[in-house]
């Protein structure tokens, strides 16, 4: 049975959160939303996620000190940081722990394709190069 693309979104804004969820679930993704880095960990340790949508902070953690951790239980997770001003510095960091993209937050209907794009993009890139799966 082919498991359906999962699609974790981490955004401590609940108004983002769902505007990313409508989104995607429109799109046909399993979608998962969390608020809290234990529902990141629990998601990418289980499994259930492939990508994930990762806001720049939430809990008082960076999201570059949640990617090293997200990438320790599971290489081959595809982590999109979603943030609209960040500091280069920042953004360097986190593209050197490896995220798939940095895109910009969507702030109003018309703003998604990018984010839409880059969700596309790296399922698609799963499926073209299937991991082997690590046993549990």
């Amino acid at each position: 049975m082919m498991q359906m693309p999962g699609l974790l979104i981490a955004d401590e804004d609940v108004l983002s959160r769902k505007r990313m969820a409508d989104l995607f679930i429109d799109a046909g993704y399993q979608v998962t939303v969390t608020n809290s880095a234990a529902g990141v960990l629990y998601g990418t340790l289980k499994k259930t996620a492939q990508v994930v949508l990762l806001s720049p902070k939430f809990d008082e953690l960076l999201a570059t000190d949640l990617i090293p951790l997200l990438k320790q239980c599971n290489r081959n997770l595809s982590i999109i940081l979603v943030a609209s001003e960040l500091p280069l510095a920042l953004i360097r960091k986190a593209r050197s722990e490896g995220i798939f993209y940095h895109a910009l937050k969507p702030t109003k209907a018309g703003d998604e394709e990018e984010l839409r794009q880059a969700v596309k993009c790296a399922f698609e890139k799963m499926t073209q190069n299937p991991a082997t799966e690590e046993p549990s």
